[in-house]
């Protein structure tokens, strides 16, 4: 594995982000607020499926926050590459960092799958979310608590 890893670490753009100044704690900064656009978007629409915040339709809340979720992943994802980059065999030796991707991995299956449920078209059509969507979304709160942990975690393993 570290013959596999070892080029990403000899990368340029990996021995620049180790130097001192402001790119490393910038990157970091950019994958933190990634994260927040993650949680806060998805907490937010997981709490409302499960019938918190019914002021607001599913299908005013649903839409905008899937797709600042997504951006945050996306994001999340890129800027989570280059810190990676920085120790990669380090990284693909922490049980804290391969557990965070197996979990940021289930909670976007998790999502991708949510969307193919009858139920949230339904839901976004003012229907109710019904037991699979409020189960999906109880599961979701789980997943992504769980790989935030993770990922506090890294630094201390």
């Amino acid at each position: 594995m570290e013959a596999l890893l070892q080029p990403l670490s000899d990368w340029s753009v990996a021995a620049a982000l180790r130097q001192p100044g402001a790119a490393y704690p910038l990157l970091n900064a950019a994958h933190i607020f990634s994260i927040g656009l993650i949680i806060g978007a998805i907490v937010t629409l997981d709490l409302r499926l499960l019938g918190l915040f019914r002021a607001y339709a599913v299908s005013e809340l649903g839409p905008p926050l899937s797709r600042v979720a997504a951006l945050g992943v996306l994001l999340a994802v890129i800027s989570g590459f280059f810190l990676f980059i920085v120790q990669p065999v380090t990284y693909a030796g922490n049980t804290a960092f391969l557990i965070k991707l197996a979990l940021v991995a289930l909670g976007i299956s998790n999502g991708l799958i949510l969307r193919l449920l009858p139920q949230w078209r339904r839901a976004l059509a003012g229907g109710d979310a019904g037991l699979a969507l409020k189960l999906s979304a109880l599961l979701s709160l789980l997943i992504w608590a769980s790989a935030l942990v993770a990922g506090r975690w890294i630094g201390f393993l």
